[in-house]
């Protein structure tokens, strides 16, 4: 039976236990601490076993997940430092959270796993990214990998990379709603019922991505394939390559980068 543990309860902690209820279901023990009763009482109804301090968490399960916001470690470490032994395995999912940072703050030789995941993971569409801790063992970073896998999929990426990856998953999904915004804004502007341009955008975006994986066309191939020589497409993405758009997107992702080092702790 595999034994895990939530300091944090909020969307992203909630999602993740559920979808270890939903895959593991008898063959898993979650205990959970938030200081929220309410989202407790919501989540023993599920069959979590509500604990009375993050102290127990560590106590009771070997895999402890920190659900909680990057401010929060600060305060959140030293109360768990003196119940963390070399049995736990802390699973950050806070942006800028080091495995040398949960050291410093708790023992040594801490074994952990860096975890990035993104919001579909709440309606079971994540994309998550994880990098094994020195001290971590595969069997323990495969077990973490497939508890993130009940919501998506996940990938193990570099452990120097992790602060790289979150304007790639982590970040992004705010920046494709806004990309969506644009679009759904202009039929609204030319007497498009935006809810029907919001499905039809939301559609395309499904049946892109699918086409990204699945097509085994490379992605300007796949542009190559919308673009009819003289066409309405070209017409478009001769505004887009005006505007640079290739060239926003790198400088989003390089100021996301800066930020995450900025809160790297």
């Amino acid at each position: 039976m595999i034994k895990v543990g939530f300091i944090g309860t909020g969307n992203m902690g909630g999602a993740i236990i559920r979808g270890i209820i939903a895959k593991y279901g008898d063959n898993a023990s979650v205990t959970a601490y938030d200081p929220d009763k309410e989202k407790l009482a919501e989540l023993q109804k599920a069959g979590v076993k509500a604990a009375a301090s993050e102290g127990e968490v560590c106590q009771s399960c070997k895999y402890v997940f920190l659900a909680i916001k990057p401010q929060m470690f600060d305060s959140v470490l030293p109360v768990i430092a003196p119940y963390v032994t070399e049995e736990n395995v802390i699973v950050s999912i806070a942006a800028g959270i080091t495995e040398d940072y949960i050291a410093k703050m708790t023992i040594d030789n801490v074994r952990t796993v860096i975890v990035m995941p993104n919001t579909p993971f709440l309606v079971g569409e994540g994309a998550t990214a994880l990098a094994k801790g020195k001290n971590t063992s595969e069997k323990e970073f495969g077990e973490v990998i497939d508890i993130f896998s009940t919501g998506g999929i996940a990938k193990v990426v570099p452990m120097d990379k992790m602060k790289e990856i979150i304007a790639i998953n982590g970040s992004s999904p705010a920046f494709i709603y806004l990309f969506a915004k644009g679009f759904t804004d202009y039929a609204e502007s030319v007497g498009i019922d935006g809810r029907t341009a919001l499905e039809l955008f939301s559609q395309s975006l499904i049946g892109s991505a699918k086409m990204l994986t699945d097509s085994g066309y490379s992605v300007d191939e796949l542009i190559k394939m919308v673009s009819s020589p003289g066409g309405t497409t070209l017409a478009g993405l001769d505004g887009l390559y005006e505007g640079r758009l290739t060239e926003v997107v790198a400088d989003c992702c390089e100021r996301c980068t800066k930020r995450a080092c900025e809160l790297s702790k």
